[in-house]
């Protein structure tokens, strides 16, 4: 399973994208970030605060911001969804 990072989260994680092969179909949005959370801790305070991800984190599945998906964190996963995750982003 692969989730793609953007902005500042690549400077917690050094890649752009992370690979998480032990994760099975099925997983749940929730499960997807623990696992990036015990490779990176501090994506923690950046993403949530919690049980739910901050307002300005935008975690989506297949171009759909999971918060406005009926299971929210709970929404199953595949190895063949796009997971991306995007911090709060300004300017002006």
């Amino acid at each position: 399973m692969n989730v793609n990072f953007y902005a500042t989260l690549r400077l917690i994680t050094g890649k752009k994208t992370l690979t998480l092969e032990h994760l099975p179909d099925g997983s749940r949005v929730r499960d997807v970030l623990e696992a990036c959370f015990q490779l990176y801790p501090a994506l923690r305070t950046e993403l949530m605060s919690g049980e739910q991800l901050h307002g300005h984190v935008h975690f989506f599945v297949n171009g759909r911001d999971v918060p406005y998906m009926e299971k929210a964190l709970d929404t199953p996963v595949s190895r063949e969804d796009k997971l991306d995750v995007f911090p709060a982003v300004g300017g002006g």
